[in-house]
């Protein structure tokens, strides 16, 4: 039986250069953090007694903590539940495919699987995401992986990266087995019940494991890499898609190392820095959510967390259509400019005024399978 309350253990524990660690090529580590031993395969062993200060959910910092499961933890294959954290937990560097809903969709994937396939995409440019028959795989998977734990570990991959656009919380979950702790994120990878899921970046922390448990998979066929199994079958355009835009946050976070200019709007601190940069030139990086035109000008929405967003404002519409930035709804793109603050009545925001169409920068992505817009339908 398990004893509500939530959180276990929750330190402030900063994952340094510790001995298993693999931060694959794309970053370095975060100043000022502590050193642990077997930080992500074994057992934590703190430094200093600081080290085990408590951490609430919403601070800074690459460990969040021990939770007990809830009672009914798996919400598909890529999210699970805990006491103690409200809503749902969103697992990194994964994405399953989508569990099987209603009884027509059922129907369809029985009669001609493939049909079914090809009525969801429809004319969308971008892969979708129906239900699969995988899908169903996937959330059993993920049962059966957490069947004998009650007790599970959470870690970020970026200590700034706490929740999505959504408003769930970002993780890695981790497991004991075996006197160790194993990641549930690289060993949905390993079984084929997803790919190495890149789209909002490559891992930190764990890409090399993602590499090689994806091409482990791949070449055991293991999975989605079955061709036999009833799965969607594009991920050579999705994972084409997904490292494209990869390599340009990449590109983006080499150039903000050592640097307070360049602010990422998906991290919790982004609107206090762009507070603090008032006045000033930043480059921001972001993906478009909405792209609105009013009479004299053109407002492109930034994506920031918790559905809020920040305003990239165009006077001019020739600068705007030379831009090329309407092809990119839902797609990262970023913005060099003056942080300025916009008043009118109650209402406040700061903004950014494009007045060059070289002040944005555009990911190269491949063209899109079909339609006409980038990027129409994306995975979470």
């Amino acid at each position: 039986m398990r004893v509500s309350g939530g959180i276990l253990v929750a330190g402030a524990w900063f994952l340094g250069s510790a001995a298993g660690c693999d931060r694959g090529v794309t970053s370095e580590a975060p100043t000022g953090q502590l050193e642990v031993v077997e930080a992500h395969t074994g057992d934590v062993v703190a430094g200093t007694a600081a080290a085990q200060a408590p951490l609430k959910v919403e601070q800074e910092g690459l460990i969040i903590g021990e939770y007990r499961l809830a009672d009914d933890p798996v919400v598909d294959g890529d999210t699970v539940r805990v006491e103690g954290i409200d809503g749902s937990v969103r697992l990194l560097s994964i994405d399953t495919e989508e569990k099987l809903r209603g009884k027509s969709d059922r129907a369809a994937v029985s009669k001609d699987f493939d049909q079914y396939l090809e009525s969801k995409r429809g004319d969308a440019p971008r892969p979708v995401k129906p239900g699969t028959p995988m899908g169903e795989r996937a959330s059993d998977f993920a049962k059966d992986f957490f069947e004998a734990a009650e007790i599970v570990r959470l870690e970020r991959d970026d200590s700034k990266e706490i929740r999505g656009r959504n408003g769930r919380l970002l993780a890695y979950v981790f497991v004991k087995k075996g006197g160790r702790w194993t990641s549930y994120n690289v060993e949905a990878v390993r079984a084929g019940m997803s790919p190495y899921f890149t789209k909002y970046g490559y891992s930190h922390r764990f890409h090399n494991q993602f590499t090689h448990a994806e091409a482990e998979a791949r070449e055991a066929k293991r999975g989605i890499w079955d061709p036999d199994s009833k799965s969607y079958g594009d991920y050579d355009e999705r994972k084409a898609w997904w490292d494209a835009r990869a390599d340009f946050i990449r590109a983006f976070e080499h150039d903000a190392n050592g640097r307070d200019d360049y602010i990422q709007l998906t991290q919790w601190d982004a609107l206090t820095n762009l507070e603090a940069k008032l006045g000033q030139d930043v480059t921001i990086l972001a993906t478009v959510d909405r792209i609105k035109h009013y009479k004299g000008l053109v407002r492109v929405s930034l994506a920031m967390q918790r559905g809020n967003d920040f305003p990239v404002i165009f006077f001019d519409r020739d600068v705007f259509r030379e831009s090329g930035v309407d092809r990119y709804w839902r797609e990262p793109i970023t913005v060099r400019g003056k942080v300025e603050r916009y008043e009118k009545g109650s209402y406040r925001t700061l903004q950014v005024v494009v007045k060059e169409p070289s002040q944005l920068r555009l990911a190269k992505l491949p063209a899109p399978g079909r339609g006409n817009r980038s990027g129409d339908v994306a995975s979470d």
